[in-house]
């Protein structure tokens, strides 16, 4: 997984298509590694990333639009001041090193006009961001480097800017392939490494794609008339400037039109999935912790009753000694009857020797009683357990979807309400409650609303929706609650299809196949009283069966 000078090449000149002539209207800083420009042209809007994470490097425009933290850091501020309403003048690449440039004219605090350099340097853990003057002297970068953290250079403020050493290797898009052939050939070593030795702007994916037999021309042709791909097993594992062929049928090849759109798709559903669940890493084990005990006590409770199952007998008994007082003596340990409840079989009942009969049914019918009042209350703690197991379960779930910090943040608050964790501060509140629903338009125009979390799921649901809204949710599974809203034109079987899909991706059956999702009009559902949140029942129901399938789901457009 690594961002190549060819790919980045493509990706430049995409950026340029725009951002050339376009001004930055706003900055923000979402993390300490991550800039997020909005440019502004005469063709609109467009929100434009330049990342340096190890994880996520790159220059590219996005749909997504990340959170940013309540106070702009230091070097946020710095870049508003000085190229806040600036002009791009030119993107640009040195071949195919993997450095490009923002050319800017900015306006300073005189009137007059200044020039900058935004420069992305994208090389994995080694990325960087560095702001540069028109003297060539560096403004501040989001990552410092001073001596001790590099021996070849430093990126300190008021230093001059050197640009990392260039790579000694082969331009595929600019030299004769027959001297880039013979080199390969008489390099003595793999294929592949040979490849990413000697090769200018390629990653180890298009190695392998070369050791696995796909010609210099090839790739060539490809590298100069690019057809941008995700590479998908059970999540996406890589992108490329070309078709990927080395993994057979144990992936899907996803193509893109745009490389914007390969890369934005990619980190999207790959890196931040993957730095969200290592954010929730924690609040994962703590509830499958709570889970466990929730597990535990219905066992523990489900043993001790096993202990009561044979209550009966002890009524039984007491009955059968009241029955036949007259005929027994105090001073057995044994009492033979004829069992009535048995056609008169003879049954034998131990005995106290030391109480009359009488005393000894009651004794039997308080043994009785109590195992009777046991069973009630143990079956209580039983069911208690389960639903909190089952709530925890839908955390869970609600967690397992959460694709930022605002959605965790509203998930511990919620289980800091419900006394699991120490309650967050009035600010953990605020965000939840600026937490809206995820909001989708169907194939037909119709509007629907997805929770993201069991306090969510029981506004839009008994707050927010009408009666006459329709209400969707997988059977017996944790999920999220969906509402589809009563335009007045009723529903039609496909925005019910759709609408199902999303209730199935949306829950914990993402990855089933003809999953069962119900479906009932808001005024059916109801919340019992003390039930956890996201709790409802409902009736007169009937049951869509759904299939998640991303080709489906794509065609219902998510409203940002």
């Amino acid at each position: 997984m690594a961002l190549d000078g060819i790919f980045l090449y493509h990706l430049k000149n995409e950026v340029a298509q725009f951002a050339v002539g376009a001004r930055i209207e706003k900055i923000h800083q979402p993390s300490k590694e991550e800039l997020l420009l909005s440019l502004r042209s005469r063709e609109g809007t467009k929100k434009l990333v330049l990342s340096c994470r190890a994880d996520s490097a790159g220059i590219y425009f996005t749909s997504f639009s990340p959170e940013n933290p309540p106070k702009p850091p230091m070097l946020c501020m710095l870049l508003r001041k000085h190229l806040t309403g600036a002009k791009i003048l030119a993107v640009e690449q040195d071949g195919l090193e993997r450095i490009v440039k923002l050319r800017l004219q900015a306006v300073n605090e005189l009137g007059d006009l200044v020039y900058f350099s935004l420069v992305a340097e994208i090389m994995g853990r080694y990325s960087n961001i560095i702001l540069v003057d028109q003297n060539g002297i560096i403004v501040d970068a989001l990552r410092r480097v001073d001596e001790g953290r590099s021996h070849i250079r430093t990126v300190l403020p008021g230093e001059s800017y050197t640009a990392p050493p260039a790579q000694d290797k082969h331009n595929l898009l600019t030299e004769d392939i027959e001297t880039v052939r013979t080199a390969l050939l008489n390099s003595g070593k793999t294929p592949a490494r040979a490849f990413q030795d000697m090769v200018m702007g390629v990653s180890p994916i298009v190695c392998r794609e070369y050791e696995n037999g796909i010609s210099l021309e090839k790739i060539r042709e490809y590298a100069l008339n690019p057809k941008p791909v995700v590479v998908i097993t059970e999540k996406p594992l890589d992108f490329c400037f070309m078709p990927i062929t080395q993994y057979g049928d144990l992936a899907q090849i996803k193509p893109f039109d745009s490389f914007c759109e390969t890369l934005d798709y990619f980190y999207r559903e790959r890196v931040t999935a993957d730095r969200i669940r290592q954010r929730s890493g924690e609040l994962f084990k703590t509830i499958s912790n709570l889970q466990e005990r929730a597990f535990r006590k219905a066992i523990n409770r489900q043993n001790e009753l096993k202990e009561c199952k044979d209550k009966d007998k002890y009524k039984t008994y007491g009955d059968l000694i009241t029955a036949h007082q007259y005929a027994l003596v105090k001073g057995s340990s044994v009492y033979e009857v004829q069992n009535f409840y048995d056609n008169n079989t003879v049954i034998k009942i131990p005995a106290d020797p030391a109480l009359t009969p009488v005393q000894n049914a009651q004794k039997y019918y308080k043994e009785y009683r109590k195992k009777q009042t046991a069973q009630s209350v143990l079956t209580g703690f039983i069911n208690d357990a389960l639903a909190e197991a089952e709530y925890l379960d839908s955390v869970s779930d609600a967690l397992s979807r959460a694709s930022t910090d605002a959605e965790i943040t509203a998930i511990k608050t919620e289980l800091a309400d419900a006394g699991y964790l120490k309650q967050q501060n009035k600010r953990g509140k605020k965000g939840q409650n600026s937490l809206s629903p995820l909001h989708f338009e169907s194939s037909e125009g119709y509007q629907i609303f997805v929770g993201r979390n069991n306090m969510m799921n029981d506004r839009l649901t008994l707050k927010t929706a009408a009666d006459s809204d329709m209400w969707f949710h997988v059977k017996d599974i944790a999920g999220s609650h969906v509402i589809v809203k009563n335009d007045g034109r009723g529903f039609s079987d496909t925005v019910i299809r759709e609408a199902a899909l999303l209730a199935a991706h949306n829950s914990k059956a993402r990855s089933s196949s003809n999953v069962a999702v119900d479906y009932t009009a808001v005024k059916n559902v109801k919340k019992p009283n003390g039930a956890k949140p996201g709790m409802v029942i409902y009736e007169n129901y009937k049951t869509e069966y759904v299939t998640p399938n991303q080709t489906e789901l794509e065609r219902i457009k998510e409203i940002v």
